[in-house]
């Protein structure tokens, strides 16, 4: 095999693993951010429901049912 069909073989196969891993990288942060909506939908539940067991349980000074 001559140089260039050395060189043209390598470039092609670094070029095949680059694209795998790419593949594989842009996979992961489309899980990533999949799982930072989920976990940013759980902190807001439970934002919401301490918010909503701090109003029931009044603050002090605040009648209960009132604030906001």
């Amino acid at each position: 095999m001559t140089r260039a069909a050395e060189d043209r073989v390598a470039f092609m196969a670094t070029f095949e693993s680059l694209a795998a891993k790419a593949t594989e990288l842009e996979t992961r942060a489309n899980d990533l951010r999949r799982e930072l909506a989920d976990l940013d939908q759980r902190m807001t539940a439970i934002a919401n429901a301490l918010h909503g067991a701090t109003r029931s349980a009044g603050l002090p000074g605040e009648p209960i049912g009132e604030g906001d």
